[in-house]
């Protein structure tokens, strides 16, 4: 018998565990579309019918959450393939923070950090946001992006690497 939580079409996957992603999901939505969230609900809708109807089939070779994240990796692939997509998440969040009051040294800080990672290649700004802020292993990272392993470490080392020097030319008190 059947787990009636699991899909029709995609008896791996169940509704509790989308509905556990589904946060995480159209943040990385929102990011792949330049945080327009009238597109983000468009891939999210777009990836739920994928999966709905079993177009994506999920057949556990990796984690659910892996899984996903790459189905709408690849819709906004799809959908935006001659556009370059920019984090907007220190925009919004600095644009949040303003209203609320916060210190201008921090918000300084953190919009520093993050025009840094958004001055980064795309692969290695890819990596860097599904690693620090989807908290994805390297490994899960590499599989949504579409690249080996080894690929996603040599992207994430260079992220790293670049940022390092970055922010300690531009601003040395933070890198110690």
């Amino acid at each position: 018998m059947r787990d009636h939580d699991a899909l029709d079409h995609n008896p791996n996957v169940h509704k509790s565990a989308l509905e556990a992603l589904h946060g995480d999901l159209f943040g990385w939505a929102l990011s792949r579309c330049g945080y327009n969230e009238a597109t983000a609900e468009d891939l999210m809708q777009q990836a739920y019918v994928e999966l709905l109807s079993g177009k994506a089939r999920f057949d556990n070779k990796s984690t659910l959450k892996t899984f996903v994240f790459g189905v709408v990796q690849n819709l906004a692939r799809s959908r935006f393939r001659k556009q370059n997509t920019r984090l907007r998440l220190v925009e919004s969040y600095v644009a949040e923070q303003e209203t609320v009051g916060e210190d201008n040294h921090e918000l300084n800080n953190l919009k520093t950090v993050w025009e840094a990672v958004e001055s980064l290649p795309q692969r290695q700004r890819d990596i860097t946001e599904l690693v620090f802020i989807r908290d994805m292993t390297i490994g899960e990272a590499s599989q949504v992006m579409g690249v080996s392993v080894g690929t996603g470490r040599a992207h994430y080392d260079r992220a790293k690497k670049s940022l390092a020097e970055k922010l300690a030319r531009l601003h040395p008190e933070l890198s110690t």
